[in-house]
């Protein structure tokens, strides 16, 4: 495939995982078409993007530390305010936002409750906070058969990065880490979404194409690599439920944490 991995991010797993998450995230937070908000770990820009979509006039501002994401993202829309930055260290002013989204990024800060505790400085004292981050892996089938597949095909270390989306806590745990960066009420749920891909190939195809797990094949040549994908494909395949896998489509449960918190 000639487009970047942003890029093919963007068209592939976007519709088919992450726009089911920004939608809920945006659900339950429904935030006011004027209040001024943050999406941390923006990505190529989903949520922020949806927002916006949903005719929001307020203040959107989206924040990613990966460049290459962020070029993506201002190309689709520039009704957001694009902004390179750490979610260590935003680069905002505090007290700045009345809602602050994090979808399916929390998972990867190297230092979650000071992420979190730069959130908490970004928002207005009546601010809102959304995020949502994924479970325990074994709780979503398709990622939990496809990470025994790369340690199968490729060693056991291919699956780390697969594995790091995932947290391997209690929604309990979720709740304190929100709790003690200065959050008073505080609700976390387990949520599960229905994922779609046409086939096991292109769910893995695009598992290691438009994510940084593109670098397992780099030393490959364009056939070596689709004889690989294709092998951990049919191995992910044998490893699911057939229920899975009805009408050659891919369709499994994938869970995640969502947490709602604000202050008293």
């Amino acid at each position: 495939m000639d487009a970047s991995a942003p890029e093919l991010y963007e068209r592939y797993l976007v519709p088919a995982i992450t726009s089911a998450w920004a939608d809920d995230l945006l659900d339950r937070i429904a935030p006011a078409k004027e209040e001024s908000v943050l999406d941390v770990a923006c990505g190529t820009g989903v949520v922020a993007r949806r927002l916006a979509g949903r005719g929001h006039v307020g203040r959107l501002v989206g924040v990613d530390l990966n460049e290459a994401m962020l070029a993506v993202a201002r190309a689709k829309s520039s009704e957001v305010e694009w902004t390179e930055g750490s979610a260590l260290d935003l680069p905002l002013a505090s007290h700045s936002f009345d809602v602050v989204l994090c979808q399916l990024g929390l998972q990867f800060f190297p230092d979650r409750p000071r992420a979190l505790r730069e959130m908490d400085r970004v928002m207005t004292p009546s601010g809102r906070l959304g995020l949502s981050v994924y479970s325990a892996i074994e709780h979503t089938p398709a990622a939990h058969a496809f990470v025994q597949s790369l340690d199968k095909f490729l060693g056991a270390e291919s699956s780390r990065t697969k594995r790091a989306e995932h947290l391997s806590c209690n929604a309990d745990e979720v709740g304190n880490w929100v709790r003690q960066a200065g959050f008073d009420r505080v609700d976390v749920e387990s949520v599960t979404k229905q994922i779609s891909f046409p086939s096991t190939l292109d769910y893995v195809r695009f598992q290691l194409t438009a994510t940084p797990m593109a670098a397992l094949l780099k030393d490959e040549d364009d056939s070596g690599r689709e004889r690989m994908i294709a092998a951990i494909a049919d191995d992910v395949a044998s490893r699911l439920d057939s229920s899975m896998l009805a009408n050659g489509r891919l369709t499994f449960p994938q869970e995640s944490f969502v947490v709602v918190a604000s202050h008293r």
